[in-house]
């Protein structure tokens, strides 16, 4: 009998890099999370546990990062495979997929850490059987990725839904956001480090009637409605360790179904946007999507 293959994870994140072993969805042989420090440290750290996972359980058939962003997608380009314009230090212009393509000679998939997702959650969660759809997750920054029929949306790099311009609060004039880039983005006003910057405490430690979590419903609703506008998706999975946060999803449920006016025929809203089917796994397993990718 002929053994399954064997694939390597990587979901590279800006404060933590998740390693797996699996050979399919349900079937991850080992995991570890090293901290994302410099880069020599943590990439010398993934590939010693692969190393080892090699040792232990025989040789990759491929590898597949998930990472942070931006990064290099194209794949004419002298640089895919590595971070872009990054404000995280020490990690722009870093190779990712290089290292790992030539310590273990095998195919890599790579693509951001979103992209990934929203492949998991199409193959094996909450947006399984849609022909569009969107994964959006809120934490330390925020990202959007896109899948149509299949495919992940990519173009001239990729998708970055977290560094649209929204119209400001009424109540939200004042703050002017922190985005290195572009000040009040979105990631600049709803991100996590937005809202510690802004009230000086994460949204779930803020009371229930705290006028915050209207205002970041409100900015989140805004990208729901300019998704629907310009590719009319079948799911929304909304993510990250803001959207954790107690009645938010339903909040921006109903700012987005007042905000779109009942113009793009979405009857339930509660139907449209989802949280994740995969919960913390999708990154994880978005990187087993892009390493099967890599075989084909």
């Amino acid at each position: 009998m002929t053994e399954a293959p064997l694939y390597g994870c990587i979901e590279a994140g800006g404060t933590k890099f998740v390693l797996g072993i699996a050979r399919d969805a349900n079937t991850v042989l080992r995991t570890a999370r090293v901290p994302t420090t410099a880069p020599q440290e943590t990439l010398g750290a993934a590939l010693a546990f692969f190393a080892e996972g090699q040792a232990a359980f025989g040789r990759f058939d491929a590898i597949g990062i998930a990472s942070f962003g931006p990064v290099d997608l194209d794949p004419l380009s002298p640089r895919w495979g590595r971070i872009a314009e990054t404000p995280k230090p020490g990690w722009r212009g870093i190779d990712l997929a290089g290292p790992f393509g030539s310590a273990f000679d095998c195919p890599v998939g790579f693509d951001t850490d979103v992209n990934g997702a929203v492949l998991a959650e199409s193959l094996w969660g909450a947006a399984a059987g849609t022909d569009v759809a969107i994964y959006v997750t809120v934490g330390t920054g925020i990202g959007g990725g896109a899948l149509i029929e299949g495919r992940p949306v990519h173009g001239s790099r990729h998708p970055e839904m977290g560094h649209m311009l929204p119209r400001r609060h009424a109540d939200d004039r004042d703050f002017a956001g922190i985005c290195p880039f572009h000040h009040d983005c979105l990631e600049g006003l709803a991100s996590g480090p937005a809202i510690l910057a802004r009230w000086g405490v994460p949204l779930c430690d803020l009371a229930v009637d705290h006028p915050a979590h209207a205002i970041v419903a409100w900015y989140l609703a805004q990208l729901v409605v300019a998704q629907q506008a310009m590719l009319s998706p079948r799911r929304i999975v909304l993510g990250g360790g803001v959207l954790g946060t107690p009645g938010l999803l339903d909040k921006v449920r109903a700012q987005a179904a007042e905000l779109s006016g009942g113009y793009f025929g979405t009857g339930d809203y509660a139907d449209l946007i989802v949280a994740p089917g995969l919960g913390d796994r999708a990154g994880l397993l978005g990187a087993l999507a892009l390493a099967q990718g890599a075989c084909r």
